[in-house]
């Protein structure tokens, strides 16, 4: 069940990658229900093996192509994020003092934590895409006009997957024109 759930978190994150429009020092927000990957209530059932998985296959793709990768924690640390050092001083980001842990920050901000080489907690960010694993609500955390993203990857395990992509504000009405180049 692992290595499933494993694949699919990678086949996801691979399809936001060739369909976001992403570049080198963008950000992307993970949200994550290990109890819904696992057919439980979200918040009911995590499990610490689920989220290393789906995080580590996720960053895997991401990381390759110089992406920064955000874990939202879960509600009881306020939906904060765990993510590179680098990429909140690149974004600025200030930390905040916190360590997930599997019951209070979940298990994909838990395995982020332990898997980043020098990871940081902000209480909130704005991300340029996102995948949201088991209805986490993580548009909080994008930039302020979210896309959605229809990708193949519709569950891993039993969570139901929803990904999406920011774009710059379309402003000035019926005579401005557009650069179709960054929709």
């Amino acid at each position: 069940m692992l290595e499933e759930i494993r694949m699919q978190a990678h086949e996801a994150a691979r399809e936001l990658l060739e369909t976001a429009h992403l570049k080198e020092g963008n950000l992307v927000v993970i949200g994550c229900s290990s109890s819904e990957i696992s057919n439980h209530r979200i918040g009911s059932y995590s499990s610490g093996e689920i989220g290393q998985e789906v995080f580590s296959a996720i960053y895997e793709v991401f990381h390759e192509k110089g992406i920064y990768v955000a874990a939202q924690c879960c509600e009881h640390l306020n939906r904060a994020l765990i993510l590179e050092r680098e990429a909140a001083e690149r974004y600025g980001y200030e930390p905040v003092n916190v360590v997930p842990q599997l019951k209070a920050g979940g298990s994909l901000a838990t395995a982020a934590y332990h898997t980043l080489s020098q990871p940081v907690a902000v209480e909130w960010i704005k991300a340029h895409a996102g995948i949201d694993i088991g209805d986490t609500l993580i548009g909080m955390h994008l930039r302020a006009v979210a896309v959605p993203v229809r990708i193949k990857t519709q569950y891993i395990g039993s969570a139901h997957v929803v990904a999406a992509r920011t774009r710059a504000k379309f402003i000035g009405g019926t005579r401005a024109c557009y650069d179709d180049s960054i929709v």
